[in-house]
């Protein structure tokens, strides 16, 4: 598991430790925050861990784990031969590298990490459709749940579960619509004059999910929900034009599909992250969990609306940089990382961040190559971050 302290890292975890005998953990790597890790290594018991800041040559593990460090540690411990499911709960691109080191090793990814697909869809896709249509050749079934490629990069994400849930058995040439849903964050109702004096304090009180600061903040701004539309492009093969937001504040709905006959079908549940996490552990298979069902009768009524971009521009900003391709996409999430975190820092407004996503795409989302490598890719984030941390 890579990023194994973060929010949908210790909700992995808890996962896992509710299921002892069904999994065994090789290997945990995290960014920071070596006391959380020192835990977890207590619980799981990996073989191997990685630190990449911090105290890790004093790390209190246990006798049988070992540590490995340097900057391709998330990679090795990705392509390790005993793994057989890569769990990416990290945010940004530093995924990327080890995601495509994974598929390449032929090794199944679970993730949580937008970046990747964001960025990188067009290096990761063709991997993941190659890695399906082999096992439909080598097991002559193409209904078997690596016959597809969702069977070997499997989402996370509540929304994109949903959709993945809502598509199982179903042909993709009857999607005519997705349809992601959004709570609408802690402002759904808020004035522009409302926006313009937004605290971080304020933006971080999410009404119904509790998350990571930088992700509670994107929900805030509707940022994430146009970085969901790009990765739901790449996961689903569907054009940009066919994906739609729902603003839906109960957060019961998490997602759903239209399909050409007229009829949709909607994957419901608590919000619990728990839930998704699980699916993507276990699938094809179901087991019981330690979410809650959702009470239907308690909730009451469910409520729709269409998002307001006037209001959330970043939501039309990341769209349009998904229709302009790979370098705008990445554009996007370089200069979203550093515009959070000077928000969060105070160096920013919050009617700035939209802002600064906008003058980021226009600067780079244009030029060649039309679809970067990996190392260009890499290229363009540090450029990108450069203009961000600056911008006025």
């Amino acid at each position: 598991m890579l990023g194994s302290a973060g929010s949908i890292g210790r909700q992995t975890v808890d996962v896992l430790a509710r299921n002892p005998g069904l999994f065994r953990v090789v290997a945990l790597a995290t960014g920071s925050q070596g006391d959380i890790l020192e835990e977890q290594a207590r619980l799981l018991k990996p073989s191997v861990v990685s630190l990449a800041q911090g105290r890790s040559t004093r790390l209190d593990l246990p006798a049988a784990t070992e540590f490995i460090g340097g900057s391709d540690a998330l990679e090795a411990l990705a392509t390790r031969p005993d793994v057989d499911l890569v769990v990416v709960a990290t945010g940004g691109l530093v995924a990327l590298r080890s995601v495509l080191a994974a598929l390449e090793a032929g090794k199944i990814v679970a993730t949580a990490n937008k970046e990747t697909l964001v960025a990188g869809g067009h290096l990761v896709m063709p991997l993941v459709r190659r890695l399906a249509a082999g096992a439909v050749g080598a097991t002559g079934d193409p209904h078997h749940p690596l016959a597809s490629p969702l069977g070997w990069l499997r989402p996370i994400d509540s929304e994109h579960s949903a959709i993945w849930q809502c598509l199982v058995g179903e042909d993709h040439a009857a999607i005519d619509r997705l349809l992601l849903t959004a709570s609408g964050g802690p402002f759904l109702s808020a004035t522009v004059a409302d926006l313009a004096t937004v605290t971080p304090e304020q933006a971080l009180r999410h009404p119904t999910w509790t998350m990571g600061a930088k992700i509670t903040v994107d929900s805030a701004t509707l940022a994430n929900k146009g970085l969901e539309i790009i990765e739901a492009r790449w996961l689903y093969d569907v054009p940009l034009p066919a994906i739609s937001v729902v603003i839906h504040p109960q957060s019961v709905v998490h997602s759903a599909v239209q399909f050409v006959d007229g009829s949709v079908k909607a994957q419901l549940g608590t919000p619990d992250m728990r839930l998704p996490i699980q699916y993507a552990l276990t699938y094809p298979e179901r087991m019981a969990s330690a979410a809650a069902p959702v009470d239907l009768i308690a909730a009451g009524r469910l409520e729709f609306s269409a998002p307001d971009e006037a209001r959330f521009p970043a939501l039309r900003i990341a769209r349009e940089a998904g229709q302009a391709g790979p370098r705008a996409s990445t554009a996007l999430i370089s200069a979203d990382e550093v515009a959070v975190a000077r928000f969060l820092g105070g160096s920013l407004d919050f009617n700035g961040i939209p802002r600064l996503l906008g003058a980021a795409v226009e600067r780079f989302g244009t030029g060649k190559p039309v679809e970067p490598s990996l190392e260009q890719l890499v290229s363009l984030d540090a450029e990108v971050r450069q203009f961000a941390e600056t911008y006025r």
